[in-house]
């Protein structure tokens, strides 16, 4: 998952805006589990909405989208790892 510092930076360049307290807020570490509920996202959303705006709503749902394309792409790398490492033990990929 990408860093606070690489989400404000993703912001920046979309918004011209950081955005720093929502990405802080939803990366809190005692709260991070339940701030990236997906169940939760119209809750949170609609409090982003509330307090920053609309778009401040609408990079909350970048953050949860940027960080669940980071999660996907890790587990990914590690099952062409297993993969690999699976067919090199039996002879099938000669390294």
């Amino acid at each position: 998952m990408p860093s606070i510092k690489k989400h404000v930076e993703k912001s920046m360049q979309r918004t011209g805006k950081t955005y720093q307290e929502v990405h802080e807020w939803i990366d809190e570490p005692q709260h991070k589990n339940e701030r990236h509920d997906i169940t939760r996202v119209l809750e949170f959303s609609s409090m982003f909405k509330e307090k920053y705006g609309e778009q401040a709503a609408q990079e909350y749902v970048h953050h949860l989208a940027d960080d669940l394309n980071g999660k996907f792409n890790h587990m990914m790398e590690d099952i062409q790892g297993l993969l690999d490492n699976t067919l090199t033990y039996f002879g099938a990929i000669k390294k």
